[in-house]
């Protein structure tokens, strides 16, 4: 009898019903706020839902609108690392505005550094990259929930990870 494999994939994604509810709940917040009335202070979806466009009267003001964004997020136990703010803030007719995708897919830079990650704590482990997923297998469920916990608590990585078809 050959040992029996256990597999699970790392991928990394959103989930856009989630991520609508943070967009509207932040809008909610941002209308209420009585320190914005009279700003341009505005939540909107990018192209596709592929992130938010923030508009405000300066960087302060953005900073702030995320801060309520990043709140929703928590509240949602979604990781903040789903927001990519690396974008420059531009300015016209008196208004800030930056967008904000969101972080999705595992490029080959990204998929890597996880099987690196993966290979030098848990050498047992096979890993195999699929397009933007990365496949780890093993003979012991234990040694997966290992990783899958290694993996979390790799607070650098600065993107998103999630677990998927674990069996």
């Amino acid at each position: 009898m050959g040992m029996a494999n256990f597999s699970f994939d790392i991928v990394s994604e959103y989930d856009k019903a989630e991520m609508n509810n943070v967009f509207d709940q932040s809008q909610r917040e941002l209308s209420s706020r009585y320190d914005f009335k009279g700003t341009p202070a505005e939540l909107d979806w990018m192209e596709d839902k592929k992130g938010m466009k923030i508009t405000g009267n300066g960087e302060w003001q953005i900073d702030a609108i995320l801060d309520i964004v990043r709140k929703k997020l928590a509240a949602r136990t979604i990781s903040q690392k789903v927001l990519d703010t690396s974008h420059d803030i531009t300015e016209s007719n008196l208004k800030t505005t930056k967008e904000v995708p969101f972080k999705a897919g595992l490029d080959q830079e990204k998929a890597k550094m996880l099987t690196k990650l993966i290979r030098e704590d848990y050498p047992k482990a096979k890993t195999q990259i699929q397009g933007d997923t990365v496949r780890v297998t093993s003979n012991s469920k234990n040694d997966l929930q290992s990783v899958m916990q290694l993996i979390r608590s790799h607070d650098e990585l600065e993107f998103p990870v999630n677990f998927d078809n674990f069996r």
